[in-house]
């Protein structure tokens, strides 16, 4: 391999191995607490955890596509005279424009939360100290915004990974403290307290210490341009389009579990729409992960006009994110009953039709996620705009006449029949008709590969549940170590190179 290879196979595999580790975190984070809490507190208490931590999610909406426009603008400096320059100017700048942007978001939630208590608007007035926990947890992760701009620096310098190990490591210590306070005194405040403050800490240094650090550009003494109004209103106007994409995302997450928690009144099959909604949830963290340091990659040869390069890295980057997800999906779809009643101590009901149309929905949109991601990277923000702007307007209709009348389940299928319709039909159409020769044959070629390894998959995993004698926490062991086992003896010629360059052959590109 070339020079320029071996870079972009180790930031490849330097950007996967670092959201694998956040992704784990992300599992324990919303798998293993969930035993913990019932343990130790209450369904009721469960339920408030889960809406603060969708509550943490859709804050990030208050980014307003600041940080996309960043890294678009970082790339683009890059190659410009005195790049380094004008790339601290721009930095600084910024900073200061997200710091004036915190203080007034901080001042608006914590007078909006005295205006209209938290506890009345989601249904959580039972819970004594839920006022207090939501406005910990949102003007915490509020605070978190001005380390954005260094992030964009980051991943804009080929250093994606670094970053996301640094928010790792933040995690890992958040999740350890939730646990103390879990289980030492079982308050909602103190579990919010202990996830939002490592998370701060972690977001200062990187933007006050580490960030100069790294670019010894910012660190020179420079003449600070004066505060101007026009140029800031003028970033704003330029992230819009990546800010309805950011936000319609964001709340397409964290939002359905809010509108449940507000729409349906019982409170257990709030607390089973959230557990459920979780590992569907997961899936498409896995997509976004895996999609990623792609299509970084990807608005790199966007950028300087590679075209034959990026046509290939899509091809088979689309089919990497879809095979990843495909094959979660299987064993998910298989194993997910046993895990679920050990998870929740058969305290909340397991719903196979509401499990089986979420993670159906996360296979079959897996491939727009990473269409998704290169827009971002290659500066198209009004695409994103026009495509996610139209499924949120398509989901709250959908959320709002289906809800009411199937609960959950009609939540659910708003947002699979949004996502298959808006951001897999118009979104993920258009980018790969843009990108690739043979779209037509290249999606359709997708399509077989969901269904050959979900089916195959599923099938694999529901014969050894019905061949198993075992009960409990050791059946679930057993099947999981089989499954794994014949899934990896079936994928093991994959370890020649020489079938993997052939089979890349057959991808339409």
């Amino acid at each position: 391999m070339s020079a320029a290879g071996r870079s972009r196979l180790q930031r490849l595999l330097g950007g996967w191995s670092a959201n694998l580790g956040q992704l784990v975190l992300g599992v324990t984070q919303q798998l293993a607490l969930v035993p913990i809490i019932l343990h130790y507190c209450s369904s009721d208490v469960l339920a408030a955890w889960l809406a603060l931590y969708a509550a943490s999610n859709l804050v990030l909406v208050a980014d307003f596509g600041l940080q996309p426009r960043a890294i678009n603008r970082f790339l683009a400096l890059k190659s410009s005279a005195d790049g380094n320059g004008r790339s601290a100017q721009f930095f600084f700048s910024l900073r200061r424009v997200y710091l004036v942007l915190t203080a007034v978001l901080v001042a608006v939630t914590v007078a909006g939360s005295f205006v209209l208590r938290p506890s009345d608007v989601l249904g959580f007035r039972s819970i004594g100290d839920f006022d207090a926990a939501f406005v910990i947890v949102t003007v915490g992760m509020l605070l978190i915004l001005p380390s954005n701009v260094a992030s964009a620096l980051y991943r804009s310098h080929g250093l994606y990974g670094r970053v996301v190990w640094m928010q790792s490591a933040a995690m890992l210590v958040s999740q350890l403290a939730q646990v103390a306070a879990i289980v030492f005194t079982g308050r909602l405040t103190m579990i919010a307290l202990t996830f939002v403050v490592p998370l701060v800490l972690a977001a200062a240094y990187l933007l006050l210490v580490d960030a100069r650090a790294l670019f010894p550009f910012l660190a020179k003494p420079r003449t600070q341009a004066r505060w101007s109004w026009r140029w800031s209103a003028g970033q704003f106007r330029r992230a819009f389009p990546f800010a309805i994409a950011g936000s319609t995302e964001i709340a397409l997450q964290s939002l359905p579990v809010l509108m449940v928690s507000a729409i349906v009144a019982d409170r257990v099959a709030v607390a089973q729409w959230g557990l459920t909604r979780i590992v569907s949830g997961l899936v498409r963290v896995l997509c976004v992960q895996a999609s990623l340091p792609v299509a970084a990659e990807l608005g790199h040869d966007h950028a300087v006009g590679a075209t034959e390069a990026l046509r290939r890295l899509y091809a088979r980057g689309s089919v990497l994110v879809t095979l990843l997800a495909s094959a979660v999906v299987s064993g998910l779809l298989a194993f997910w009953p046993d895990f679920f009643a050990l998870w929740t101590r058969g305290a909340i009901p397991y719903d196979p039709l509401l499990t089986w149309t979420l993670l159906v929905g996360a296979a079959l949109v897996a491939p727009a996620m990473l269409a998704l991601n290169y827009g971002y990277y290659s500066d198209r923000g009004t695409l994103l705009a026009r495509t996610k702007g139209l499924q949120l307007a398509c989901f709250m209709v959908l959320s709002l006449l289906l809800t009411p009348w199937l609960g959950p389940l009609g939540m659910a299928l708003a947002l699979v029949a949004t996502d298959l319709l808006v951001q897999f039909g118009l979104l993920a159409s258009t980018v790969i008709a843009e990108t690739l020769q043979r779209p037509l044959r290249h999606v359709l070629f997708l399509a077989a590969l969901i269904v050959v390894v979900t089916v195959a998959g599923w099938a694999l995993g529901a014969a050894i549940r019905a061949a198993l004698p075992l009960e409990g926490f050791a059946r679930f062991i057993v099947e999981c170590i089989i499954w794994l086992g014949i899934a990896g003896l079936a994928a093991s010629p994959l370890a020649s190179r020489r079938l993997r360059a052939r089979l890349t052959e057959f991808i339409p590109g």
